[in-house]
């Protein structure tokens, strides 16, 4: 059993709580048990995650509980570690993860209304509730399993102020027989701790990385100076995003210095131990002054590194925890990388070309979002015909999320970004009959913090303006690019055009696999399939030029490697290197 009184207690015994963060959906399965090793190793006792909604119920009412999403067999294997868990099963989680962890089918109902009492919302909520905690209640420590806390929401206090929303989660979260303690998490400042706790119907637990003695006084004034202070999150780095000018990193003797006073002050879940990948389209975004999707990589200057070696800090950590808890001086063993070199290109096909392969027409006057279709993540194709040959004097796309190019017979007239405004003067269409106009829309990741997660649906909302009138009879073509394996490489190929690129990586059947990054420097932007598993984005703007490929998505003998490229921006080559380009 787990007690919060004057200081935690587990089973009766006075226990200080060193935790460290760790994404089970970052990291493949065949890794898992090395970085929970890595963690214990560190000095911690416990493991932290969040649980990822938009993973375990991709489509509505049908669940996902196995491979990457095997959350039953992450916290059986901790325990099998001798690891407590703390479990964060939002519905809201943030993590830099894409909508926070929200299924973007929640967007097709246009009256959604997230993280609040909207009825529709709490439906959902408590729908996945009932099949994720079937699995979860009986690995509570009260019924021998490791779990000792869960967390409602997540720094709720940041986003709105409606306790009755967060009561209304936690008694679904009761009626699904969550019995260990039920705890919040918020920055320390005064109107944030205000608006996130709800307490005592939720133990409250703080998130921070610098300044905490002198941000704490608050917090202890509302539990009192009896009781146990909880860092929830305590960021040892950060996150990057595209474009940034290089991978954001913290002075380690500062945060040192912050990581003693969180240890001084009480018990500590070190965010992040491991930060691990955003494979596939799962990053998430931020939208404050400006939208800015995150990078593929959640290196987070973590402890732990995204491919599971450990770091200068991770030494320093274990040193500091060294003062306050036993800890094992061994360390486990690095994950070695291999330079497998460089691949030529062996097949090219245009996406308008293959088009038909990997997407099913579906006709409508206007065009939709993509949720309205069905679809979550990746990109879609708008087409049309704009008619005989004339002068157009504007043309703009209205209401679009997040990333458009538009083509006019082929020829790239303008990229456009979301909440920009783009018209164009004087396009001529040159064909007597027919002038097709191509939009491909990329959706490039939905944020995960603040109030424009209510203003997320991708693709094109509003319509498209040809000469001041709004243009009709659209050919929607959806692509999650989840059925890379039925594209047509016999098809034509053009440069300037949207394509795709197929190598081939032979390992011997003699050698052994190791992990290994992908070079794309000179590539531009686009995604990359290994075996036809989404390894993620990658875009020249930097800072991450290379994708971490772990060995387990490798095999013995071909490998066929498949990048999507959007901008013509190519070269003939790819480069397997055996070290991370980030910075």
């Amino acid at each position: 059993m787990f007690e919060v009184k004057d200081k935690f207690y587990i089973k009766g015994k006075e226990t200080k709580i060193i935790s460290g963060a760790i994404h089970y959906f970052r990291v493949i399965p065949e890794y898992w048990e090395d970085r929970l090793r890595k963690i214990k190793a560190l000095g911690c006792n416990t493991i932290e995650t969040y649980v990822a909604w938009n993973m375990h119920e991709p489509v509505k009412n049908q669940f996902n509980f196995t491979g990457i999403c095997d959350i039953l067999k992450f916290i059986k294997l901790a325990q099998k570690l001798d690891l407590f868990v703390i479990l964060r099963p939002g519905p809201y989680i943030c993590a830099e993860w894409e909508f926070g962890g929200l299924p973007a089918w929640l967007l097709k109902d246009d009256s959604m209304k997230l993280r609040s009492t909207y009825q529709p919302f709490l439906k959902h909520v408590n729908d996945f509730y009932e099949q994720l905690f079937k699995m979860i209640t009986p690995l509570q420590i009260h019924n021998g399993g490791p779990i000792i806390m869960m967390q409602v929401e997540n720094e709720y206090g940041y986003y709105g102020n409606n306790k009755k929303y967060l009561e209304m989660l936690i008694e679904i979260m009761k009626d699904n027989e969550v019995v260990v303690p039920i705890v919040t998490s918020d920055g320390l400042g005064v109107d944030v701790t205000d608006s996130g706790a709800v307490y005592p119907k939720a133990y409250p637990t703080y998130n921070c990385g610098s300044g905490l003695k002198k941000r704490i006084p608050y917090l202890t004034s509302i539990l009192g100076n009896n009781k146990p202070l909880m860092c929830m999150e305590f960021w040892v780095g950060w996150f990057d995003s595209w474009g940034n000018e290089k991978h954001i990193t913290r002075n380690d003797k500062e945060l040192y210095k912050e990581f003693e006073d969180a240890l001084d002050l009480g018990h500590v879940n070190i965010y992040m131990a491991h930060g691990g990948t955003n494979f596939g389209f799962m990053n998430g975004a931020i939208h404050e002054k400006e939208y800015k999707p995150h990078v593929t990589s959640y290196d987070y200057d973590a402890l732990i590194s995204e491919n599971g070696s450990l770091t200068e800090k991770y030494l320093g950590f274990k040193k500091i925890i060294s003062n306050h808890v036993t800890v094992d001086t061994h360390l486990e063993n690095e994950i070695n990388s291999k330079a497998y070199g460089k691949l030529r290109v062996q097949e090219k096909v245009s996406l308008m070309n293959t088009l038909e392969q990997l997407a099913d027409k579906v006709v409508l006057d206007d065009t939709v979002n993509m949720e309205k279709l069905d679809q979550n993540y990746g990109y879609i194709l708008y087409r049309s015909n704009l008619g005989k040959s004339r002068e157009i004097n504007e043309l703009s796309i209205e209401g679009m999320q997040d990333r458009a190019k538009l083509y006019i017979n082929n020829e790239l007239i303008f990229t456009k970004y979301y909440e920009e405004i783009e018209v164009n003067k004087k396009i001529e269409l040159k064909n007597e009959y027919d002038n097709k106009i191509d939009i491909l829309v990329e959706n490039m990741g939905r944020v995960n913090l603040g109030i424009n997660l209510n203003d997320q649906r991708k693709g094109i909302t509003k319509g498209v303006m040809v000469n001041k009138h709004l243009h009709s009879s659209w050919e929607h073509y959806c692509l999650p690019l989840d059925n890379v394996e039925k594209i047509d490489f016999s098809k034509g190929y053009d440069v300037s055009l949207p394509s795709f690129y197929k190598f081939h990586l032979m390992i011997d059947k003699e050698e052994e696999i190791y992990d290994t990054f992908m070079d794309l420097s000179g590539w531009g932007k686009g995604c990359v399939f290994i075996n036809h598993f989404n390894l993620g984005r990658f875009w020249d703007k930097g800072p991450q030029r290379s994708l971490y490929v772990p060995a387990p998505l490798l095999k013995k003998g071909n490998n066929e490697i498949i990048i999507f490229e959007t901008e013509g921006v190519v070269k003939e080559t790819i480069e397997f290197i055996d070290r991370n380009l980030i910075g």
